[in-house]
């Protein structure tokens, strides 16, 4: 299974929704994709809902922290929200969610960033 991701603007807010697999063949296109959905100057925080990512890898891992910091340039937030237990012990293991902030659903990482879903 590949990867299928979805990008969709909201205020001043980027919406990323995963569905499949994040591996590292998967790892360099998305971070291209990503990136270009960043220098949309309008953008500030990231929304990343997990909800159908069935897998991933430590080149994902990569993928977030790169964007984590873009973000963060931008004086903005990232928020993950809906991800899996695998998914999620991968972030603690890397102690990437000490660095991003977390949300139950799509609708509570708005809410957390001040947007209306």
């Amino acid at each position: 299974m590949s990867l299928i991701s979805n990008f969709e603007k909201r205020e001043e807010v980027l919406l990323v929704r995963l569905i499949g697999e994040l591996d590292h063949h998967e790892a360099e296109r998305l971070k291209e994709e990503w990136k270009q959905q960043l220098s949309d100057q309008s953008i500030k925080h990231v929304v990343v809902n997990l909800e159908e990512l069935a897998f991933m890898d430590s080149s994902g891992l990569g993928v977030f922290l790169g964007r984590y910091k873009e973000v963060k340039q931008l004086d903005g937030e990232m928020v993950i929200c809906s991800y899996n237990q695998s998914v999620k012990r991968l972030f603690e293991l890397s102690g990437l969610f000490k660095l991003v902030r977390t949300a139950s659903d799509e609708e509570a990482a708005l809410a957390r960033l001040g947007v209306a879903s």
